[in-house]
């Protein structure tokens, strides 16, 4: 079975709404450099969207609620990958139109191309793009792991059920710690 890991939504902006100050992004960076070190590959994953949100019809509610701050316009200031796990010239970065990872970008094809067959995911916020992922991703038939502790949530109550209650009935959720320490790199 052959692994990436995903990093996804980890924007400046996502990044200053959400983060607050628990060390995420350092536990993030834990979990990346762990990654490379065991030659998994780490894919990036953003959403952007059009000048004008053609993409954004009236009845997704949290997608006009970003049109509407105007959040996330492509090349906007806050739309780039936090510097503190930036990526490596080389890495993928897959831009998404919606919640999952999958809609609207290419990602399928980058794990096709390159024999992936199971992810291990980290993101921003746990609610949204870590769920809409996780169930895109399992009905894709691919392994999944998540971290919970890499992900992040502005509730955490929602967070905690989704990564104790929820995940676990289709991936195996752990810890950064435990999963650096199973890869050997810890």
């Amino acid at each position: 079975m052959s692994s990436a890991l995903l990093v996804m939504d980890v924007q400046q902006a996502i990044v200053d709404a959400v983060d607050d100050g628990s060390g995420y992004l350092p536990r993030l960076r834990r979990a990346i450099d762990a990654a490379r070190a065991a030659e998994i590959p780490v894919i990036y994953v953003v959403i952007a969207l059009r000048p004008g949100f053609p993409e954004v019809g009236t009845r997704n509610k949290p997608l006009a609620a970003i049109a509407r701050e105007g959040l996330y316009v492509e090349g906007a200031p806050g739309t780039g990958i936090h510097p503190a796990v930036a990526p490596r010239p080389g890495d993928v970065v897959v831009t998404k139109r919606r919640a999952s990872a999958f809609s609207g970008s290419d990602l399928d094809v980058v794990l096709r191309a390159r024999g992936i067959d199971s992810l291990v995911l980290t993101g921003i916020a746990t609610s949204a793009v870590v769920l809409s992922t996780v169930c895109q991703a399992n009905d894709l038939d691919l392994g999944l792991t998540v971290l919970a502790d890499a992900c992040l949530d502005p509730d955490p109550v929602v967070h905690r059920v989704l990564v104790e209650r929820l995940f676990p009935q289709w991936a195996e959720v752990v810890g950064v710690d435990d999963w650096v320490s199973g890869l050997g790199a810890g």
